[in-house]
């Protein structure tokens, strides 16, 4: 685990009774013993320095540990709901809100062991917690591009704090299959801050490019899937459900059931819902 010295400049613009309620839970998971970690908003402000008003608290955890994290919390007084069984419960509070989350919507970015083993130990609401590594942030993030919600920025920022230490054969195991997505946000950044694209280690980008020359002198796949909807759980609407493509989030190619993707479809036109 890294230790970095790290503290929360996110609190201002939000109320005392919400954040009190942040503390509490907060306080019930360390008591717990449960690994938990902090992301969203607090940890990308201690990565990268900007502050960013944030309407709920992201909390982490393996998908296994949600009932003991329920039962934790239902004795301190919360009760959680498992929102979208695929990836998300939440905590609610006098219409404040307190995600758990195990997954990404499109079923990719799994929380398991490494995020623990890599997280960094911080403060957030003058409490020790510990953050989702960046890795984790950037691979998870950079699959967001919602026409509402475009996460490449983020990625962007990520790579300018925390370039020089990222551990990008990590980020490229991580994104496996999915590299093409990897080697867009590359681009990207070179793009924003061509005088610090060197914060991207020259072998990353050669090895990304070599996979891409490779891939183009291969014969393209025979079964007909769409993996946008991987990108965008509304955008792809279409493609899967009139042009006779496969969704690429479902099993045995993705992590989601037929059913897993009809309810997230269905809850597109509830408004605030995370995308």
């Amino acid at each position: 685990m890294r230790k970095a010295e790290l503290t929360s400049s996110t609190n201002g613009e939000i109320d005392p009774s919400t954040l009190a309620f942040y503390r509490r839970v907060l306080e019930a998971l360390n008591a717990s013993g449960i690994p938990f970690l902090v992301g969203g908003a607090y940890a990308f402000n201690q990565y990268t320095a900007i502050v960013r008003n944030t309407k709920d608290l992201d909390i982490f955890i393996q998908r296994e540990d949600y009932p003991r994290v329920s039962q934790a919390l239902l004795a301190a007084g919360y009760k959680t709901e498992m929102t979208y069984p695929h990836w998300l419960g939440k905590i609610r509070s006098n219409g404040d809100l307190i995600d758990l989350i195990f997954s990404s919507g499109n079923g990719v970015a799994e929380v398991d062991a490494a995020w623990f083993d890599h997280a960094i130990e911080a403060q957030v609401l003058e409490l020790p917690v510990k953050l989702c590594p960046a890795e984790e942030m950037f691979w998870s993030k950079a699959f967001i591009m919602e026409r509402e919600r475009y996460d490449g920025a983020d990625i962007v920022h990520l790579i300018r704090a925390r370039g020089g230490q990222l551990d990008w054969q990590r980020l490229l195991d991580r994104f496996g299959p999915h590299w093409r997505i990897l080697l867009s946000h590359v681009v990207m950044f070179g793009f924003v801050y061509p005088a610090q694209r060197e914060l991207v280690p020259t072998w990353v980008v050669d090895e990304l490019l070599e996979r891409l020359r490779q891939e183009m002198r291969t014969s393209p796949p025979k079964d007909n899937v769409c993996l946008g909807p991987l990108l965008s759980r509304e955008q792809y609407l279409t493609d899967i459900g009139e042009w006779g493509y496969h969704d690429a989030r479902v099993a045995p190619r993705g992590n989601m059931t037929e059913n897993e993707t009809a309810v997230w479809t269905e809850a597109i036109q509830r408004k605030g819902e995370r995308s």
